[in-house]
C-alpha cells in the first residue's frame, strides 16, 4: 500500500508520525507523496483552534483524492482524541480514527482496514499505562538507521512519557492526551543505547512535562533527574536535550545536572506563560513569578552559559494592562533567546472557557506586536553577543541560500542556536549530514549565526 502522514502541532507530533512511518514500512507499505497516496493519515494538534481548523480544511481536500474503493483517510492525535466518531459522521472518507493512546494500534488497524473495504474504527480508550510500540523501534545489534529514523541526520527523538496532570485552565492536553503515563526507564535507556548504536549523537527526550516523570510509578522507578544521568552515561552519546519543562516540578538535582552531565546541553525551554501572580493563579500554574525567577538564578548558577526559551500567552481572561506590564518584566529581567507567543483562545473542555471578563481582540493582538517586537529585539541582542565565540556545530541540512564555489550548511550548537557554515570546495552534501565541526562565530543574523569552520567536520 502506498501512504503518506501529514503532520500538525508539536514535536510530540512529529515523532509519533516518524514512527507510525518505519512501523508501516517495515509491514511493506510504501511511504509516498500525498499526491501517489491511497492512504492518507493526519497527525492533528488541538492545542489551538488554528492547527484544528487546518484538519477540516485538509479533510475537505482530500475527499476527491479517495478515488478507488480502498482509499481512505485516518485522523490520529489530539483532535481526534478530541472529535472522536464525529469525523465518521461528518466525513465518509474517514475510516479510522486513533487518540493518543491508539497510536501503538493503529498499524495493525491500518492493514486491516485495508483490506476489510467497510470497516471503520475508533481508537480513543486511554490506557492505565504507557502503550509500548512495536514495529517502529530501532533494532539492537544493527549498524544502520531504519527508514524514517533521523529524520534530522544524527538526531533522534525518544518519547519518556504521555500525559499530563496538571490541568492549566487554558490547556486541553489531560482532555487529549489523557493523564500522565511515565514510561519504563528500562524501555527508555534500551531505546537510546540502540539509537547510539545506530549512529545517533544527540537524543531529545519527549514528555508534556517531563520534570514529573516517574511520580505516576509513585517511587518504583527513576525520577527524571536520574533518568538524565543513566542517560548521560550511555557511551557515544554526545548531547542529551529535554522538552517540555513545567517549572512547578523542576527538581534541584535536575537543575545541578546543567552543572554536572558534560552531554546535557545548555539550553532549556521553561514555559512562564504569564510574569503576573495573578494571571498565573488564574491559569493554575502552580508558581509565582518569585520561584520562576529563583529557578531562572538557580539555572544560570549551574550552568552560567545556558540558553533559555520560553512559551508566553497574552490576553488570558482578565489580564489587565498591569499584568501584561509584569509579563513585560520578565522577559527583561530572564532575556529569553526566543519565545513562542500566542493569543489566548477558548478551548472546549477547559476552565478558562467560563473565565471573564475576556480580552478583546484589538487589545490582545496589540499586546501581543509588542511583545513579539521586544523579542526580536533581545533575541538579536543575545545573538550579536555571541560573535567572535568559538563553538560546536551539529550539522543538520543545507542551508535555504547556497553561494557558488562551495556548500552552505546550517546546524545547531550545544545551546541549540541556528548557526550556518560555508565549506569551501565541497560538492556532495551527502558527507556532511549529521557530522560536528568547530567553527567561529563571525556574524549574528535576527534569528541565526553565520560561524567560519575551524578545523575538518567529524
Amino acid at each position: 500500500m502506498k501512504f503518506t502522514v501529514l503532520t500538525f502541532g508539536c514535536q510530540m507530533n512529529v515523532h509519533d508520525s516518524d514512527w507510525l512511518i518505519r512501523a508501516m514500512e517495515s509491514r511493506g507499505w510504501t511511504a509516498v507523496d500525498e499526491s501517489e497516496a491511497n492512504i492518507f493519515v493526519i497527525n492533528t494538534c488541538s492545542v489551538r483552534d488554528k492547527p484544528e481548523q487546518k484538519v477540516y480544511s485538509v479533510l475537505g481536500r482530500l475527499a476527491p483524492l479517495c478515488k478507488n474503493t480502498g482509499d481512505f483517510v485516518a485522523v490520529g492525535g489530539c483532535v481526534a482524541q478530541q472529535i472522536g466518531d464525529g469525523f465518521l459522521e461528518k466525513f465518509p472518507h474517514v475510516r479510522l480514527v486513533f487518540g493518543s493512546d491508539g497510536i501503538a494500534q493503529a498499524p495493525a488497524a491500518l492493514e486491516d482496514l485495508a483490506q476489510n473495504h467497510e470497516k471503520r474504527l475508533v481508537l480513543n480508550d486511554f490506557l492505565s499505562e504507557y502503550p509500548e510500540r512495536e514495529g517502529g523501534e530501532v533494532l539492537p545489534n544493527t549498524d544502520l538507521l531504519p527508514p524514517g529514523i533521523g529524520t534530522i541526520p544524527g538526531q533522534a527523538f525518544v518519547n519518556i512519557m504521555q500525559g499530563c496532570d496538571n490541568f492549566c485552565a487554558y490547556c486541553i492536553v489531560p482532555y487529549t492526551r489523557g493523564r500522565q503515563k511515565s514510561r519504563s526507564s528500562e524501555a527508555i535507556i534500551n531505546e537510546c543505547k540502540s539509537l547510539v548504536k545506530a549512529g545517533i549523537r544527540e537524543i531529545t527526550l519527549l514528555g508534556q512535562n517531563v520534570n514529573s516523570f516517574g511520580i505516576d510509578k509513585k517511587g518504583k522507578d527513576l525520577s527524571f533527574a536520574e533518568l538524565l544521568y543513566k542517560i548521560s552515561d550511555i557511551n557515544g552519546l554526545e548531547r542529551i536535550r529535554f522538552t517540555t519543562s513545567h517549572p512547578k516540578d523542576i527538581a534541584p538535582e535536575v537543575v545541578r545536572a546543567f552543572g554536572e552531565l558534560h552531554n546535557l546541553c545548555p539550553s532549556l525551554h521553561l514555559p512562564v506563560q504569564s510574569g503576573s501572580d495573578n494571571i498565573l493563579k488564574k491559569m493554575g500554574r502552580k508558581y509565582d513569578r518569585t520561584r520562576y525567577l529563583q529557578i531562572v538564578d538557580d539555572l544560570r548558577k549551574a550552568c552560567p552559559d545556558i540558553a533559555l526559551t520560553t512559551d508566553l500567552i497574552v490576553g488570558f481572561p482578565g489580564e489587565t494592562d498591569e499584568d501584561f506590564e509584569q509579563t513585560m518584566d520578565i522577559m527583561e529581567r530572564v532575556r529569553y533567546e526566543s519565545s513562542f507567543s500566542f493569543k489566548y483562545s477558548d478551548r472546549p473542555g477547559v476552565a478558562a472557557v467560563k473565565m471573564q471578563p475576556k480580552v478583546s481582540e484589538d487589545v490582545a493582538q496589540s499586546r501581543l506586536a509588542r511583545l513579539q517586537e521586544r523579542q526580536k529585539s533581545i533575541t538579536r541582542e543575545s545573538l550579536d553577543d555571541l560573535v567572535e565565540r568559538e563553538m560546536v556545530i551539529l550539522l543538520e541540512r543545507p542551508s535555504r541560500r547556497q553561494p557558488s564555489g562551495g556548500i552552505s550548511w546550517r546546524g545547531k550548537d550545544m545551546g541549540g542556536r541556528v548557526v550556518n557554515v560555508y565549506f569551501a570546495g565541497y560538492t556532495d552534501e551527502k558527507t556532511l549530514g549529521g557530522k560536528m565541526v568547530k567553527v567561529k562565530i563571525i556574524e549574528a543574523k535576527n534569528h541565526s549565526l553565520i560561524g567560519a569552520k575551524v578545523g575538518e567536520p567529524w
